[in-house]
């Protein structure tokens, strides 16, 4: 697991210059339409027989049920399960958790600290989920499934805290969890992956749909913003004394309400028809396998889900995931009780909780996965007396970046939908300060990822701008305005 966690650490880059070559001879995507549909890809040969490979499975749902597959029995997928990462130790501590928030004896500071590390081994469980199902369910619709596990544990604490009507902080974690996984995963992706390399390679087609994606998602931000400070010349917004908002600043919240929920909805729409163009694009021989562009080991990666056996069964994962989904639900609403009491204790502003400290949850894993696996090679070279060197990755997919193309596609909006539901007033209208850190990285990351390649130096730059916004967040007290419209009835404006 260690090492399928490290290069899923390194994979955010772009491919080599050999793989570049290799296709340079390549005709346009519609030179492909003459393709035999039943070969897995024209590019993919049998290595023993030197024939076009042909699909293992007939169709999806035999590939799902495993016909064809050694079946996998219950004690030993859940042994496979629990012993994916050394880091799932520390589910022991979730008991524990539970036992500070109830026994009220321990200060918050404890509960926080326990439910934060209890929460860190989930992150790799759905990741090792998401790679057997995707054994089941194929490359696109496993990487759609990695994706949405690997945000499980952000949205879950996104939840707790939208029922618990930290709104403002909130909208600070969305922002935080976006800039973590434009800047802070990809820079160590493309830092570490490309030490060895002169370049590496993403899927040219798959980048330029993910630019627009991430753009309209960050400009769908900066609309109600704008609008904002347009009228903020002529209107205001004041708070009374015990928390309610007055008649004008009701109707300013309530229009920015309807404005977001609208927001939400086309959002959604535009995610949808992005998956379903990226699952199904129109055209013979334009599939993310098929088409001219994609790189071979990327077509390798899918005969490899086809052949390799999983470690899992399908079912038993299923009933794993929604039974850790509720585990973790529970941990993360005596994390959200907690959070209050500790940031009056320690000074710590919600922007920067928000921002940069309750987004370590879901890097916390990887890193601590990242740095064990150094450590070992590191151990095991200096013990051993050859020193053999790994094989150079010359792919690397941008799931980090995906990440955040589903969180403010998918699950920004879901939230804001989700709070009309339960009468919340969660609103688009997020600080001026964390829509300029959006579009900076939007642009940063777009620019730096626009050739569809990326090397270590790259890679150094976005943890630069990173460490930039982590050091201003720092100082940063929000703006209370715009805070006053994200407020539950009763709440004071000052948090």
């Amino acid at each position: 697991m260690a090492e399928r966690r490290i290069t899923h650490v390194r994979q955010t880059t772009t491919g080599s210059p050999i793989i570049s070559q290799e296709y340079s001879g390549q005709h346009s995507p519609n030179s492909l339409s003459t393709t035999n549909p039943g070969l897995l890809n024209p590019q993919l040969k049998d290595p023993e027989t030197g024939e076009p490979l042909k699909p293992r499975f007939k169709t999806t749902w035999h590939r799902f049920i495993g016909r064809g597959r050694k079946p996998v029995g219950v004690i030993q997928s859940i042994k496979k399960i629990y012993g994916c990462s050394w880091l799932n130790v520390l589910l022991l501590l979730t008991p524990v958790a539970w036992w500070a928030h109830f026994d009220g004896r321990l200060s918050y500071s404890a509960v926080f600290t326990l439910c934060f590390l209890s929460i860190i081994p989930h992150e790799c469980l759905f990741d090792y989920c998401g790679e057997q199902m995707a054994l089941y369910c194929g490359k696109d619709f496993g990487d759609l499934i990695t994706i949405t596990l690997n945000n499980a544990v952000e949205v879950t604490l996104a939840i707790m805290l939208l029922l618990k009507c930290e709104l403002k902080l909130l909208q600070s974690t969305i922002t935080g969890v976006i800039l973590l996984h434009l800047l802070l995963v990809p820079g160590f992706a493309f830092l570490t992956g490309g030490a060895r390399i002169w370049e590496q390679d993403l899927h040219p087609v798959h980048t330029q749909l993910n630019h627009t994606l991430l753009t309209v998602g960050v400009l769908a931000l900066l609309l109600p913003a704008s609008f904002y400070a347009a009228i903020s010349g002529s209107t205001s917004t004041p708070v009374s004394s015990n928390g309610d908002l007055p008649d004008l600043g009701v109707g300013t919240q309530t229009d920015f309400l309807s404005m977001s929920r609208g927001l939400a909805v086309l959002l959604l729409l535009i995610y949808i028809c992005s998956r379903i163009f990226y699952h199904n694009p129109p055209g013979a021989g334009n599939s993310s396998l098929t088409h001219a562009l994609t790189p071979h080991e990327l077509v390798e990666y899918e005969a490899k889900l086809e052949r390799e056996e999983p470690e899992v069964n399908q079912w038993v994962c299923i009933c794993f995931l929604i039974v850790n989904i509720s585990i973790m639900a529970i941990t993360s609403e005596w994390l959200v009780d907690s959070i209050e009491p500790v940031r009056h204790v320690s000074g710590i502003t919600s922007e920067w909780f928000g921002l940069v400290l309750l987004p370590f949850v879901a890097f916390s894993a990887d890193g601590a996965v990242a740095a064990g696996y150094y450590l070992q090679k590191a151990l095991s070279r200096v013990r051993s007396k050859t020193d053999v060197p790994e094989p150079i990755t010359t792919l690397a997919k941008a799931e980090a970046i995906d990440l955040s193309i589903q969180f403010v596609l998918l699950w920004m909006p879901f939230l804001t939908l989700l709070g009309w539901w339960t009468n919340k007033p969660f609103n688009l209208l997020f600080d001026f300060f964390e829509v300029a850190l959006l579009l900076g990285a939007c642009f940063l990351v777009n620019f730096v990822t626009a050739d569809s390649k990326t090397n270590w130096a790259e890679g150094f730059i976005l943890l630069s701008f990173y460490a930039m916004m982590v050091l201003c967040t720092w100082y940063y007290t929000g703006e209370s305005d715009v805070s006053s419209l994200v407020l539950c009835p009763g709440q004071s404006a000052v948090a």
